[in-house]
């Protein structure tokens, strides 16, 4: 492999264009061009620049024999796993991925009482086009078909887990240069976050202006919880956009280190998803309970905003106390 080839290579595995390797290293574009397109060869400085930039040696750069980048003389730690620049893009990407099925699974789950609801709101008022007894049976059954599919693509995200587990699992260091890119991933990715993050929040808040309002100014049952579904359908939309939203901002963090991926952050960060698996299905449980029984749809919703600051509530509480060894 000649050195055209090998920067070409290193660059793209690094994720960058032609114009970010000549900016990285003060040259103009046109000379990165002429050096893939073996035109010309970089001076001796411009070598051990990329050298030190691509995390190899100049003997990798400039011998073609040599096909594959030379240690730099890391050592690793016993049993400590080392994530090189594809580990790292290769778990980002998959937990991606396995976001997506998680949000699917999610999404069904919060739609699968919207076609109750409707139903619901069809079966009530003077004008009713269908029995409430036969609405309830209906909108029961959606909801076991659903959860058995929102149920399957939980199962197929675990399929993930193997592939994730060495850096999931906390035990392990970054390769040379993997911090460098990742820090420069997430700083590029911050600003198009924080917008999402505030757009798929809001929608969120404002799907509940709808439905307050039409409780205040109406005694239609039927608009009630025609309006609730219009809740569910933004809320529904909201979470399925921000689940891998999140996730591939929480995998910078988690790859780097920061944030809520500290060594402390991780452990509160992990006892609150072990939380969560038990209080968010017991929330559920409750909200379809309660109005079933008393059929009081547009008060019921208030579950939702109660359970979400009781959450943040406990998961606080759960900081005061020092994990058990």
């Amino acid at each position: 492999m000649i050195l055209a080839e090998k920067i070409i290579r290193l660059r793209k595995r690094y994720g960058w264009s032609q114009e970010d390797l000549a900016e990285k290293i003060d040259v103009s574009r046109q000379s990165v061009s002429k050096w893939e397109s073996a035109a010309s060869i970089p001076d001796l400085n411009k070598i051990i620049l990329l050298a030190e930039l691509f995390g190899v040696t100049t003997d990798f750069l400039v011998k073609d024999e040599v096909v594959e980048p030379d240690s730099i003389g890391e050592d690793k730690e016993p049993g400590v796993f080392k994530v090189t620049l594809e580990d790292a893009a290769r778990y980002s990407e998959t937990k991606v991925e396995k976001s997506r099925y998680i949000a699917i699974g999610v999404l069904i789950s919060i739609y699968s009482v919207v076609p109750l609801i409707f139903l619901l709101g069809l079966a009530s008022g003077d004008g009713a086009v269908l029995g409430s007894d036969k609405a309830v049976a209906f909108g029961l059954v959606s909801i076991f078909v659903a959860i058995s599919i929102a149920i399957s693509f939980f199962l197929r995200s675990n399929g993930f887990n193997k592939s994730l587990a060495p850096i999931d699992g906390g035990d392990f260091e970054l390769a040379y240069g993997v911090r460098g890119v990742f820090s420069e991933k997430l700083e590029r990715s911050q600003g198009a976050y924080n917008i999402r993050l505030s757009i798929y929040i809001s929608m969120i808040i404002v799907s509940v202006v709808p439905l307050v309002l039409v409780s205040m100014f109406s005694q239609s049952q039927t608009i009630v919880l025609m309006m609730l579904v219009l809740l569910l359908v933004m809320v529904g939309a909201a979470v399925y956009l921000l689940i891998p939203c999140v996730t591939e901002n929480n995998a910078y963090n988690l790859i780097l280190g920061e944030g809520d991926f500290s060594p402390i952050k991780r452990v509160e960060t992990g006892r609150a998803e072990k939380l969560g698996a038990f209080y968010w299905p017991l929330v559920t449980a409750i909200y379809i309970g309660w109005s079933l029984w008393t059929h009081a749809w547009g008060i019921t919703w208030i579950v939702w905003p109660v359970a979400g600051i009781a959450f943040a509530g406990l998961v606080g509480l759960m900081g005061l106390f020092p994990r058990a060894h």
